[in-house]
């Protein structure tokens, strides 16, 4: 191998002489480096185990392969992390295939990616067992926050392939024990995508709203087929699992045969074996139903016909214990015709005594009797004849004095007082008139005096009152004068 100097430095007195080897830069060498390791280790298959797994915003995946004795660091580009079947994790063992290759900013090598697979069936199931002891810590797998399935759900909704013999299995056993109907959401059943279709399938029938344009299911059912452990490994990962658990709607898990065991399973409202096992759950034979319904009705018939019939057997045993209607009128009978015989003697007993008492009444009415009661009430009327007089001179002179007092003193508030001081009362068409802005010119007006009255007719300008001049020497009109 050629000999190379690093830097440009001249060797300190008293060091080895330098070579005559060819200098490169820092960059050079890395490079040549690079293109070394490349070559050797093209493609290169490695077992270990995951360390620090980190997912930057980038996409890329950076994680840490390591054993007992040493670590790689390793990179996973965005493009082949995207397309992997199983998603890196700390802890799992994991064959990864890839590249060799370095990092000169850090002087480091690395190991890129192509194929990560995991070391195993049992890496897997050490992974499953790991994620149920997490989920089971959070109490996702308690079974009092499973809900009820509905005996008879109006709409079903399957979360399955539709091109796939599942959805037809489904589909033909309902048909066979009691129509309903079915909304299918397409996922993909494996493969990358399957788990956050199915996530977003189960989400997505949780979110229609009851009368919406879409119904919105009464039950849900996540099916597949059967297959290997990585075939149904998206039904284990954990978005798919904290889905079917947040579920509002019952959901029933028939995903595999019945050997299959995935963690939607633990979480599901009810697990069933197949896909057809799944559609038996969800949904009664309508037959059996008839013929319940049916014996039921008979049951119902049978009762009522019998209970009626104790009833009169009741009925009857209490007639007998009733007497005849004969033996409870003898005895009212025999009453009215013993009373019928005593009517007449005391009808008789009865005329006989009134006239007894009329008789003592009329002995004790004499003439002298009466005519004393008359001249003692002549008496009594004679002395309240005489009482009465002077008692109503009294009480007319006193009624006479308080008239004339009351007649004084209405005369004392009469108007006409005031009229006699020299004062009129002026009268329109709608009575006394007291103010000048109620007279209207031409109006007909009638003027009352002390000693009687005079027709007049209003003139001159409504607004205010018209000042006459005085006139000492004119008598026209007593002694007030006109008032025009």
């Amino acid at each position: 191998m050629s000999d190379f100097l690093i830097g440009g430095d001249e060797p300190d007195d008293g060091a080895p002489p330098a070579s005559n080897a060819l200098e490169v830069t820092v960059s050079e060498l890395s490079g040549r480096i690079k293109r070394t390791l490349e070559d050797s280790f093209g493609h290169v298959r490695v077992r270990g185990e995951l360390g620090r797994v980190s997912r930057p915003r980038s996409g890329h995946v950076y994680l840490d392969l390591k054993d007992d004795k040493a670590v790689l660091g390793a990179v996973i580009w965005r493009g082949v992390a995207q397309n992997l079947r199983i998603q890196p994790e700390e802890g799992m063992e994991v064959i990864a295939e890839g590249r060799l290759t370095t990092y000169p900013g850090q002087s480091k090598y690395q190991l890129v990616i192509e194929r990560l697979a995991p070391a195993g069936v049992g890496a897997l199931m050490a992974m499953l067992e790991e994620r149920k002891k997490k989920l089971a810590a959070e109490g996702l797998f308690a079974e009092e926050r499973k809900k009820p399935i509905p005996f008879l759900p109006e709409v079903i909704g399957v979360v399955t392939s539709p091109s796939g013999a599942v959805i037809r299995d489904i589909l033909h056993r309902l048909s066979d024990r009691f129509p309903r109907r079915v909304l299918v959401w397409p996922v993909a059943v494996q493969g990358e995508a399957c788990a956050p279709e199915v996530a977003r399938a189960v989400e997505g029938f949780n979110a229609l709203r009851h009368g919406g344009p879409v119904p919105r299911p009464d039950l849900l059912i996540v099916a597949r087929g059967g297959g290997s452990l990585e075939d149904l490994w998206g039904f284990n990962e954990e978005a798919v699992a904290r889905a079917v658990a947040a579920s509002e709607i019952p959901v029933i898990s028939a995903v595999g045969h019945e050997t299959d065991t995935t963690l939607i399973d633990f979480v599901s409202d009810q697990r069933a074996p197949t896909p057809t096992a799944a559609a038996e759950m969800a949904v009664p034979v309508r037959g059996e139903l008839l013929a319940t319904l049916a014996g039921l009705e008979e049951r119902r018939e049978r009762s009522l016909a019998r209970s009626l019939e104790d009833r009169r057997a009741r009925v009857r045993d209490l007639g007998r214990a009733l007497p005849r209607a004969e033996e409870l009128l003898q005895l009212p009978r025999q009453r009215l015709d013993a009373a019928g015989e005593r009517l007449p003697r005391a009808l008789l007993a009865c005329v006989n005594a009134q006239e007894v008492r009329l008789g003592r009444l009329a002995g004790r009415l004499q003439p002298s009797a009466l005519t004393r009661r008359i001249e003692t009430s002549s008496e009594r009327v004679q002395i309240f004849a005489a009482r009465l007089g002077p008692a109503l001179s009294r009480t007319s002179e006193q009624a006479r004095d308080r008239f004339d007092k009351l007649a004084r003193l209405l005369e004392s508030f009469s108007y006409k007082a005031t009229l006699e001081r020299g004062y009129a009362a002026v009268r329109g068409e709608n009575g006394v008139l007291d103010s000048v802005a109620k007279v209207e010119a031409g109006a007909t007006l009638e003027i009352e005096f002390a000693d009687g009255r005079v027709d007049a007719v209003a003139g001159g300008e409504r607004g205010g009152p018209r000042r006459r001049k005085k006139n000492p020497g004119s008598t026209e009109g007593g002694a007030q004068g006109s008032l025009f």
